[in-house]
């Protein structure tokens, strides 16, 4: 199997790392050289700081190559993993550069005070290059915080505006079910909501059929949308919008929704489900049903840790997770222990929920009725055989 070519770095770029490494070497070289005497003859015509000079240029020449392949391709490698870096992380991680190189030259030059330069330098960039990294690292862990002293979200690309902020649309399965005035009564629903053409057009079509059930539906949907629009927190506007070239309703909706920037409000989980692979934001009522459904449902049974009688003779009370109150029938001679409860009704009230259930056993707190025997003959009845 052969595995994804690794991109070679390109030749001028190593070529400047190895002249930076034999100036280096060389440099290094001369100073060894010198040190040994530039009047003593080493290889014949060739003095001490000759032959430093040259052993220090083929040693950088050599390991600049080696040195230059390696950062180019540590570089490439950054380069790939930088790829999936935001655009504001590299801003503040180049100012996090910036502050940390600055900050490594305040540190490190000092060390331009020993007479050899090209031994300080190289200690001078070190310094430099890690507190600049350190500033990187820095800078992008803390982008909002550091772009944020140049401006309010200087340099932040804007968020997406949430679903609910946006102005809506209704569907027409909203204006049916009538539910959507209870949640805009609770203030989970405000603003702008526009009712399209299309719209307001299929409800008429509905209250004008001839069919019972369809004309049912159309009247309900205009009276929730005229109550809707008396609502205070509520504004509500009929959008002269079509797009003719598309003949069925929730199409429209959702090519008015992507144009317009609108979000679309529906009870319909498969219209949802559309126009959010079409990139509409959307609220779907339904979901937040399903949300808020309660924790447990008539039928099913539930393991419950019985606390305390109830009110009524027999009862016993135990709360489920959430805090909801059970209160199971002839129960009363469990409490303390837990029993598994098949709940019978859920009641939802001013207060809370209200869940009712009973034991899934036999009732408790009575004997089972005993199976009645016919009398026979006592053995003192029977006549002895003969």
């Amino acid at each position: 199997m052969v595995g994804p070519q690794r991109k070679s770095p390109p030749s001028i770029v190593l070529e400047c790392l190895r002249f930076l490494a034999v100036v280096f070497f060389a440099g290094a070289g001369y100073q060894v050289g010198s040190g040994v005497g530039s009047d003593t003859k080493v290889l014949g015509a060739l003095n001490g700081t000759a032959v430093g000079l040259i052993l220090g240029s083929g040693l950088g020449y050599v390991l600049g190559g080696v040195l230059g392949r390696t950062t180019a391709i540590s570089a490439e490698r950054a380069r790939s993993r930088l790829e999936d870096t935001t655009v504001e992380e590299l801003l503040a991680g180049a100012l996090g550069v910036v502050g940390g190189v600055l900050l490594g030259a305040g540190i490190a030059w000092p060390v331009f005070l020993l007479r050899q330069s090209y031994l300080a330098f190289p200690l001078f960039a070190f310094v430099c290059v890690t507190l600049g990294y350190v500033g990187f690292l820095l800078g992008a862990s803390k982008r909002e915080g550091v772009l944020a002293l140049f401006g309010d979200r200087a340099g932040l690309a804007p968020r997406a505006a949430a679903a609910s902020a946006l102005p809506k649309l209704i569907d027409t399965s909203v204006a049916i079910d009538g539910r959507v005035l209870d949640v805009v009564r609770a203030g989970f629903l405000h603003g702008r909501i526009f009712l399209a053409t299309p719209v307001l057009g299929e409800l008429q079509g509905f209250a004008d059929a001839g069919d019972d059930v369809r004309r049912a539906k159309g009247r309900r949907g205009l009276e929730v949308l005229e109550a809707l629009k008396r609502e205070p927190g509520v504004d509500l506007e009929v959008l002269e919008a079509d797009v003719p070239a598309v003949p069925e309703v929730d199409a429209k909706l959702v090519r008015i929704c992507l144009d317009r920037g609108l979000a679309l409000l529906t009870l319909d989980t498969n219209l949802a489900k559309a126009a959010g692979l079409a990139g509409v934001q959307v609220l779907n009522l339904h979901a937040l049903a399903l949300a808020l459904r309660p924790p447990v449902t008539a039928g099913e049974d539930v393991a419950l840790l019985l606390l305390k009688p109830g009110k009524e003779a027999g009862q016993a009370i135990g709360y489920l997770d959430d805090g909801s109150m059970v209160v199971v029938e002839q129960a009363r001679d469990h409490i303390g222990s837990e029993q598994t409860v098949v709940v019978t009704s859920v009641v939802t009230t001013a207060n809370g929920r209200l869940v009712f259930g009973r034991l899934t056993g036999p009732p408790s707190g009575g004997l089972r009725p005993q199976r009645r025997r016919t009398p026979g003959p006592t053995p003192s009845s029977v006549p002895p055989h003969t």
